[in-house]
């Protein structure tokens, strides 16, 4: 049976640390899975996002309404899916995402009056499972770190240069805003949260390991 587990957080949750250690662990238990990670940056299916995020639609992630962003990426998801890992889906093997369409609800949701979430919602799901045709996930597992606290972790990563954050990551306030939304759809749509810190400080690597492996255990119990 084929399952389609989702890693989200926000730039500086840990996701890409913690996907690789979730790749060792189906590796040291035996799991046969395929790993995808999106946008795919080299494909020409994401020149509109690398368009988008590299500022020439404007300096501002609201310069882009929700849905022409979303459209963005939902073409380049598409491509991903017919060209690179469709045949290992339907042949039953576990494809395991560092983000997928539920980015959308994190990224550009935000952009939208809240009385227009569910609505925006609604939308994405038709449009990218229904209309497009990429699979629905049978897991979302979402990094939860507050915003200030990944700040920090991003700016030690650029060594201290503001200047390499992208227009997602450089805009504070839309990234808060970005949590406010994941954290809504999260519980709209039952996403498993897995909290990164205490407000404060940064949980240990291999905490937040162990709470997504037992996460998976119990999604693939029931496969």
């Amino acid at each position: 049976m084929s399952k389609l587990i989702i890693m989200e957080g926000l730039d500086g949750s840990g996701k890409s640390t913690q996907t690789a250690l979730l790749e060792e662990y189906f590796k040291q238990s035996g799991i046969s899975y395929k790993k995808i990670k999106l946008p795919d940056y080299e494909s020409p299916s994401s020149t509109l996002v690398n368009m988008y995020l590299g500022g020439e639609f404007g300096k501002s992630a609201n310069d882009v309404n929700a849905y022409a962003a979303s459209a963005f990426y939902a073409v380049d998801r598409f491509a991903s899916f017919k060209l690179k890992w469709k045949s290992d889906y339907e042949n039953g093997t576990l494809i395991l995402a560092d983000r997928y369409a539920t980015s959308n609800s994190i990224y550009q949701m935000e952009k939208l009056d809240r009385s227009k979430w569910d609505e925006y919602l609604d939308w994405t799901q038709d449009f990218e499972y229904k209309k497009i045709g990429i699979p629905r996930p049978d897991c979302v597992i979402y990094l939860d770190m507050p915003v200030e606290v990944s700040q920090r972790l991003m700016t030690s990563r650029y060594n201290g240069d503001e200047g390499k954050k992208d227009v997602h990551e450089v805009d504070v306030e839309f990234l808060n805003s970005c949590r406010e939304s994941a954290l809504y759809t999260a519980k709209k749509q039952g996403w498993h949260i897995v909290p990164c810190s205490d407000g404060e400080n940064v949980y240990s690597i291999e905490q937040i390991h162990n709470d997504i492996v037992n996460i998976v255990k119990e999604e693939l119990k029931n496969a």
